[in-house]
């Protein structure tokens, strides 16, 4: 077994994988039973001054992914603090307190849950070209409590610039990337929107933004020496291990909880494990970061026709189907031959053999 533990300002995560803020730990309960479902962290629901009148209906499962009009948490800061986060905190991990949304919101809330926090997770408004707003919060957070503190951001902003100016103002570390949007879907039967915010616009979430979150992290990490958190569209251990690959420190899942219950935690762990196992790596130091020297730095047109791993092939044909250049065939063994004439070494149906038949080849 590899060791997966992540020390973290002061403490010490047994394995990098823990919620998201949002409905996952709605209250102490959920808390509860992420716990039992294996997470090595406990991030709260954020709150804010007030109680949050949340859209009915505000979440979807889509084709492409999950849509939400999510807000901040429905229960005002005072149950929280009496009912709540007291119970939170007896259940023994380290406890990130989500906050939001201005700067004087969070002053005023940071110092009355300083007691039950080790971290706090700050939640700005989706924000333009001005990173003044994280800027604030980030200080008036600082100056409430001696507690590391986070902030979140959204992923239609100069990554690179919001994360300098966030570091700058003295965050300890990030967390990227929120749900994406504003985006639409609609009911056949009724032609009415989905969700039932203002114009039914809802934010994007789960698998289909895991590419932009990625991209996100790994030019965060490439802008700042604060840690950074990951989370979206992160579903299984695989996701996890490229966010790391990239340079996070851990990983936050909220969709694939909401869908799949609070086990996801020890799973996805129990999946990076596997992963370290299988490629002989002792811990995730081994892996973190990696990719941010093996990316190319340009357009890059070296990779050549796909290796095959013969013995791997089934015969489903996926690639030859999806092959524009027609360059795969089956053999009369019922096996993939690919004609490196025609191929153009897209690597289409290397992503989408499902039994690692076919290999990128960077030789």
């Amino acid at each position: 077994m590899a060791d997966l533990r992540v020390k973290l300002y002061d403490f010490i995560l047994k394995h990098p994988v823990m919620p998201a803020a949002g409905p996952p730990i709605k209250d102490a309960k959920a808390a509860a039973a992420a716990k039992k479902g294996g997470t090595s962290a406990i991030v709260t629901k954020t709150i804010s001054t007030k109680a949050a009148k949340v859209p009915r209906p505000n979440m979807a499962q889509l084709k492409s992914g999950f849509m939400n009009t999510e807000l901040w948490s429905e229960m005002g800061p005072d149950k929280w603090l009496n009912e709540e986060y007291p119970v939170i905190k007896e259940l023994g991990l380290p406890v990130i307190v989500g906050l939001g949304y201005s700067a004087e919101e969070i002053s005023e809330l940071a110092r009355k849950v300083e007691p039950f926090a080790d971290a706090l997770e700050l939640s700005t408004h989706y924000l333009g070209s001005d990173p003044s707003p994280v800027i604030e919060s980030v200080k008036a957070a600082k100056k409430a409590v001696d507690l590391p503190v986070l902030v979140k951001l959204s992923p239609q902003i100069d990554i690179a610039k919001f994360a300098k100016a966030a570091q700058k103002a003295g965050a300890d570390g990030l967390v990227l990337i929120n749900s994406f949007g504003p985006t639409l879907d609609i009911d056949l039967e009724s032609g009415r929107a989905l969700m039932g915010s203002e114009n039914g616009y809802g934010w994007l979430s789960g698998d289909a933004i895991f590419p932009l979150a990625l991209r996100a992290v790994f030019e965060a990490v490439k802008a700042v020496e604060i840690p950074i958190i990951a989370v979206g569209g992160i579903s299984r251990g695989e996701d996890a291990v490229k966010m790391i690959m990239a340079g996070a420190e851990a990983v936050q899942v909220c969709t694939t909880a909401i869908l799949n219950g609070p086990t996801v935690y020890s799973k996805i762990a129990r999946e990076i494990d596997r992963y370290l196992e299988e490629h002989n790596y002792n811990n995730l130091n081994e892996i973190r970061g990696i990719a941010q020297d093996r990316v190319p730095k340009k357009a890059n047109y070296q990779s050549k026709t796909p290796k095959i791993i013969i013995e791997n092939c089934t015969g489903c044909r996926l690639c030859i189907t999806s092959c524009v250049y027609d360059a795969n065939y089956l053999n009369e063994d019922k096996k993939i031959v690919i004609d490196k004439e025609k191929c153009a070494a897209c690597g289409l149906c290397v992503t989408r053999c499902n039994f690692a038949a076919l290999e990128l080849n960077w030789d």
